[in-house]
C-alpha cells in the first residue's frame, strides 16, 4: 500500500504531528469525499506501508522531525511557484520556501524531493514572459537540490471558476503550453533537471518532456521499498500516470488560500473545519458520528509476492 499524504490538503504544513500519531497508532480513519457518511479504517501497520508520498507547498514543519519517519520509504512532491499572495494567499515568502527546499533536500537527498511548478495559469500579470523568467530563476536556485521538475497547466473546475474570473485567470492554450514547455525544456537541460507533465494529454516527447507518475512505484522501489507490483490508479483521471494509493487527507482543510485550488470551497468553511482539528483524533478535522458507517478497508503490501490482504 502506498499512502498519499495528501492531494486533498497540505499534511506536511499543517498536520504532520497528526500523521505521526497515526503512524504510531498504526491506523487512520478516512471519510469518503463522495459520501461523507462512509468512513474507512485503514491499517498503517509498517509491513503494509510500502511508501508515503507527501504533497506540500511548505514542508518546513517536518524538518526537525524527519527521524520519526525512519523505517518508512517516502518522498516529497514540493510545489514551488513564483506567484504572489494574490494567487497563493498564505504561504511564507518565496525565499523562505526556497530555503526549506534546500534544507529538505540536504536532509533526505535530492531524489526524494521533486519540484512541482504547477498549475501554470495566465492573466495580465502572469503572462508567458513571466513564467519563462520565473521558471528560469527557480531552476537556477533549485539546481543541485532536486533531480526532476513536474509541470501542469491549470484545470478550470466549476467550483473555482468564480475565483479565477475575479483575477481574470485562464489556462494556457495548446499553443501557449507548447511555447512554455519548449522554453522550460531548454532551461531544465541547462540546470540538469528532468522535466515531466502531470495529468496532461498534450504530447511533448519531442521536447524531451515525459508524462509523470507522481505516485511512482518505480521511484519507491529505487528508494528501498523493494519491487512493487502496483497498477494504475483507477480513481484518477485518464491522463494521470499515478499508481494506486490511498489518500488519507480531507478536503477543505488547507489554509494556504490558493485561488486555483480544487480541494477547497471557501476560506470561512476551511477555518471552521480546521477548528475541529485534534492531533490525537483518527479522523482529520472530524470525529465519528452516530450516523457514520465505519468499514475496514482491505489493504495489502504491493511488494512482489507479498500481496496478502489485511
Amino acid at each position: 500500500m502506498i499512502i498519499s499524504a495528501s492531494r486533498r490538503t497540505d499534511i506536511p504544513a499543517y498536520y504532520f504531528d497528526w500523521l505521526l500519531e497515526r503512524l504510531k497508532e498504526q491506523f487512520v480513519l478516512v471519510r469518503n469525499p463522495m459520501n461523507q457518511r462512509q468512513v474507512s479504517r485503514v491499517s498503517l501497520k509498517p509491513e503494509l506501508v510500502d511508501g508515503i508520498v507527501f504533497w506540500s507547498k511548505n514542508p518546513e514543519p517536518v524538518l526537525k522531525k524527519l527521524e520519526q519517519l525512519d523505517g518508512y520509504v517516502y518522498y516529497f512532491q514540493f510545489t514551488l511557484n513564483a506567484y504572489d499572495n494574490d494567487i497563493e494567499a498564505a504561504l511564507p515568502s518565496l525565499q523562505q520556501r526556497l530555503d526549506t527546499f534546500g534544507r529538505l533536500a540536504e536532509a533526505v537527498g535530492t531524489e526524494r524531493v521533486l519540484w512541482r511548478y504547477d498549475p501554470i495559469l495566465l492573466n495580465s500579470r502572469y503572462d508567458l514572459a513571466y513564467h519563462k523568467e520565473a521558471f528560469a530563476h527557480l531552476a537556477e536556485r533549485l539546481a543541485g537540490s532536486t533531480e526532476k521538475c513536474i509541470i501542469s497547466f491549470l484545470d478550470c473546475y466549476p467550483k473555482i471558476n468564480k475565483r479565477l474570473a475575479a483575477s481574470q485567470i485562464r489556462p494556457p492554450s495548446a499553443a501557449e503550453q507548447r511555447e512554455l514547455a519548449g522554453q522550460f525544456a531548454v532551461t531544465a537541460q541547462k540546470y540538469g533537471l528532468k522535466l515531466a507533465t502531470c495529468a496532461e494529454s498534450i504530447e511533448l516527447a519531442d521536447l524531451g518532456i515525459s508524462h509523470a507518475s507522481c505516485v511512482d512505484a518505480a521511484l519507491l522501489t529505487r528508494l528501498g521499498s523493494g519491487r512493487l507490483t502496483a497498477t494504475k490508479d483507477k480513481n484518477q483521471r485518464g491522463e494521470c500516470g499515478c499508481v494506486e494509493s490511498i489518500d488519507i487527507g480531507a478536503y477543505d482543510t488547507c489554509l494556504h488560500g490558493c485561488s486555483y485550488c480544487y480541494a477547497n470551497h471557501s476560506m470561512p468553511g476551511i477555518v471552521k473545519k480546521h477548528a475541529l482539528f485534534n492531533v490525537h483524533a483518527p479522523l482529520l478535522c472530524s470525529s465519528l458520528q452516530a450516523e457514520d458507517k465505519l468499514t475496514e478497508r482491505k489493504v495489502y503490501s504491493l511488494l512482489a509476492g507479498q500481496q496478502e490482504l489485511f
